[in-house]
């Protein structure tokens, strides 16, 4: 779901910022746009967050929405 989301508001040419423990991966999936911005984030570690957020709003100058999708994914059965 985050993935569709995120393309979703980059078509809509919105700014984007994708995070997750891995962000490389983030990134492979998402691709690249100067308003994509991909940050390592573990929602469990409150200095990580708080430095997403830092990161962010550096970048774009603000943040308007935020859509929590912290979970896992099951492949296969």
């Amino acid at each position: 779901m985050g993935v569709s989301f995120a393309n979703a508001a980059l078509e809509a040419g919105d700014a984007v910022v994708a995070t997750g423990r891995r962000p490389a991966e983030v990134a492979e999936v998402l691709g690249s746009s100067e308003r994509l911005m991909t940050i390592a984030l573990d929602v469990t570690n409150a200095e990580e967050a708080r430095s997403a957020v830092d990161a962010a709003i550096e970048r774009f100058g603000r943040v308007d929405v935020v859509v929590n999708n912290a979970g896992a994914s099951f492949k296969g059965y």
